[in-house]
């Protein structure tokens, strides 16, 4: 088989996985724009008769959607920048500062990943419940500043930065501090990008998280304030895509961004 033979194929295979990922969204848009019992129509409409834009005036006097989105916001833009913050601050020290065990207290942190949540889910609820932090967003912000896998991630893109670079920076009388916030951190965009994202993601995404800390309505994500609309409106598919199209959409965008620091973040970190 020739490489130009293997290409094509190759391209056939990563055409046919997007299809597939992106047929459940294309979905999901199309019944958003379309009455209820138009959206399980068989055969499948995928272009509506006529396209309903008013679902996505109706939904926001439905319900308090631009309480929970942002919340949502507010959560993860919090949670975003301190793990960033966080993350990249500590992997400085496992990766360009040299001190006894070192290597062991990184691979005792990072082992700290392989510890499902559950295992430890109650006894952090004890700990917010007895600092009053219940039912409230400090709870998750403190819970979740810290990230074992965004300091593994920093650290392996800093092991690509030649330590040259901090040696001459030292003998130029720059202290640690300095070096990483005017040396490491101006290149190293592309993880950083690629950490934010990823706890973007994941903050916004988080389900569990708010469903077991928050009980006011107000302080609600729009994760949560979609699981309650699907359970009193059940019926309204039209409604419920609506409202996930709209929950997809700053996920979409904050993507798009940064997709190229992203892409080269992911690719070099673990790179010597």
């Amino acid at each position: 088989m020739t490489a130009s033979v293997r290409r094509a194929l190759a391209y056939v295979l990563l055409v046919g996985l997007s299809v597939a990922v992106l047929v459940p969204f294309a979905w999901m848009v199309s019944s958003s724009l379309k009455l209820d019992a138009e959206v399980f129509s068989v055969p499948v409409r995928w272009i509506p008769v006529e396209f309903h834009w008013s679902n996505f005036v109706t939904i926001w006097e439905r319900v308090p959607l631009l309480t929970y989105l942002r919340n949502s916001v507010f959560l993860s833009v919090t949670i975003t920048a301190l793990q960033v913050l966080t993350g990249s601050f500590a992997a400085y020290g496992f990766a360009k500062v040299r001190f006894p065990g070192r290597d062991v207290l990184f691979l005792a942190y990072i082992g700290t990943i392989a510890v499902p949540w559950q295992a430890y889910m109650v006894p952090q609820y004890v700990i917010m419940e007895k600092a009053g932090l219940v039912n409230t967003h400090l709870s998750l912000i403190l819970l979740q500043a810290f990230s074992a896998f965004g300091v593994f991630l920093m650290r392996q893109y800093y092991l690509t930065i030649p330590d040259e670079l901090s040696e001459a920076a030292r003998l130029d009388g720059l202290s640690e501090y300095g070096i990483w916030a005017r040396i490491i951190l101006p290149l190293s965009k592309p993880a950083l990008a690629s950490l934010a994202l990823l706890t973007f993601v994941n903050t916004w995404n988080d389900y569990m998280g708010p469903f077991i800390y928050l009980t006011d309505n107000k302080l609600w994500t729009i994760q949560l304030g979609l699981r309650s609309f699907v359970g009193l409106y059940d019926a309204e598919y039209a409604m419920i895509m609506t409202g996930s199209v709209l929950s997809v959409l700053p996920i979409l965008v904050i993507f798009l961004l940064g997709q190229k620091y992203f892409v080269r973040g992911i690719a070099t970190s673990g790179l010597k």
